[in-house]
């Protein structure tokens, strides 16, 4: 009985996992996009520079957090319009992200030789 009981618990468990988080990439895509036009073109092209530069670094598994945080500030000030911290974000993530790159290239530290 209580492995039956177990079993149902577990798949009610996890239905609800599955309805917890509703998809927010249509609606959320659109006024970014609609408010980035607001920005400056210098903080429009830092921040593509600094989207391209965090993919760069994400593809290899060598992003930083630091370098995701100020982009994810970036989008918001751009969904905002504002361009001074857009400028001052996206610089931050692209500096961040090509020091992550270069980290990579490090020589491994062998520990006990």
């Amino acid at each position: 009985m209580s492995k039956v009981l177990l079993a149902l618990t577990s798949v009610a468990l996890l239905g609800l996992a599955g309805c917890a988080e509703t998809p927010k990439a249509a609606t959320e895509s659109k006024p970014a996009a609609a408010s980035a036009s607001a920005i400056s073109p210098e903080a429009q092209a830092a921040l593509t520079a600094a989207q391209a530069d965090f993919k760069a670094a994400k593809s290899k598994n060598e992003a930083w957090t630091t370098a995701d945080g100020a982009l994810k500030a970036a989008e918001e000030a751009a969904a905002k319009g504002d361009s001074a911290t857009v400028l001052k974000q996206a610089q931050y993530a692209s500096e961040q992200s090509k020091l992550s790159l270069k980290q990579g290239n490090y020589p491994v530290l062998k520990v006990g030789d």
